[in-house]
């Protein structure tokens, strides 16, 4: 019998690129930057179902999003190609990290890239609920001129700052000019504005309550632009009607947009209350930032990088991961076999 010929073997088929999904609206700079990679990115027309999340995720190397779209351990377990998941902004409470982690997905956020738009915004709403802006207009678009009523009072420049926070030193608040106090409580009875900044964790719900809001002044005002939660809403409702405080400035809420007839509506409704649908990040140039940040991040990762704002991984300086690439690579063609 004739030996058979040697055929020369077929030739391999190129390497998948990968492809990111972005189902909510990311700057132009952003989207560009992930295009010019050559990676496949699909930006389907907002909202994206739950549903359409779910089925669509197992094609995905990477997902993008703001705070609408809600990664779910569902979601992360269907999404088995997934490497990274990255939220464009500060808070990843939409994100199911402790899943994320269970599969080996990579989160990312932009700490920095919204600061100055929200606390830009936390100041308009200082002035906005210490000046009764928010009713002053309303009235002057209703034919009213009721100036004797909108009495206000003065706040916002050259006030004195207290400051709790668990994790700042002594030496930190004195260099930027703050007094650092020890408890929350503490300062409560002083302030005559309050303003939170955390992201909602089950150590921040509901952090400032019926008793929280019964030890501060009668003329006080309370600000929101962190997370909807932070203040117990039906307190704040309470604290608002029963005249506990003055007034609110809020930019968040438990559900959002509130449900008509919820807490949260009657909230935003109230006369005593400014309120705004969650802007507090909504600038051109805090978009634009924190698309850049969180876009550059998922380009390293999916080229083998490193990220710079992990959420749920530990920073590996670039020369300690120069030297552990190796094993790195060896481990990943382990798994694949």
């Amino acid at each position: 019998m004739a030996p058979a010929a040697l055929l020369d073997p077929p030739p391999l088929p190129p390497p998948l690129l990968p492809r990111i999904l972005v189902p909510e609206k990311l700057s132009p700079e952003g989207l560009a930057l992930l295009r010019s990679t050559g990676f496949q990115v699909d930006t389907p027309a907002p909202p994206l179902s739950a549903s359409d999340l779910l089925a669509q995720i197992p094609s995905y190397h990477a997902l993008i999003v703001r705070s609408e779209t809600k990664v779910t351990a569902a979601v992360l377990a269907a999404g088995t190609k997934l490497r990274v998941v990255a939220r464009a902004g500060v808070g990843v409470d939409n994100i199911d990290v402790d899943a994320a982690t269970q599969h080996g997905v990579i989160v990312v956020n932009s700490p920095s890239g919204n600061i100055l738009a929200a606390a830009e915004h936390t100041i308009a709403l200082l002035m906005a609920t210490a000046r009764n802006v928010g009713r002053a207009d309303a009235g002057m678009k209703a034919g009213k001129w009721e100036r004797g009523k909108l009495v206000g009072v003065e706040g916002g420049l050259g006030m004195r700052v207290m400051v709790f926070d668990p994790y700042a030193s002594e030496a930190v608040a004195k260099e930027i000019g703050v007094q650092l106090r020890g408890e929350l409580g503490g300062l409560l009875p002083e302030v005559d504005f309050l303003t939170v900044h955390t992201p909602l964790l089950a150590s921040t719900a509901n952090l400032v309550g019926e008793k929280e809001l019964r030890g501060m002044k009668k003329t006080a005002r309370v600000l929101n632009v962190a997370r909807g939660g932070v203040y117990n809403e039906e307190a704040l409702l309470t604290a608002l009607e029963e005249g506990w405080i003055a007034g609110a400035g809020l930019d968040v809420f438990t559900t959002e947009p509130p449900v008509e007839g919820s807490v949260a509506a009657r909230l935003a409704a109230h006369p005593k209350v400014v309120s705004t649908p969650h802007l507090g990040a909504s600038t051109v140039e805090a978009a634009e930032n924190v698309s850049m940040d969180v876009c550059t991040q998922v380009v390293e990762i999916l080229k083998g990088g490193l990220p710079t704002a992990a959420v749920n991984a530990p920073l590996i300086l670039p020369e300690e991961y120069r030297r552990l690439q190796p094993f790195v690579k060896l481990i990943e063609r382990m798994g694949s076999l």
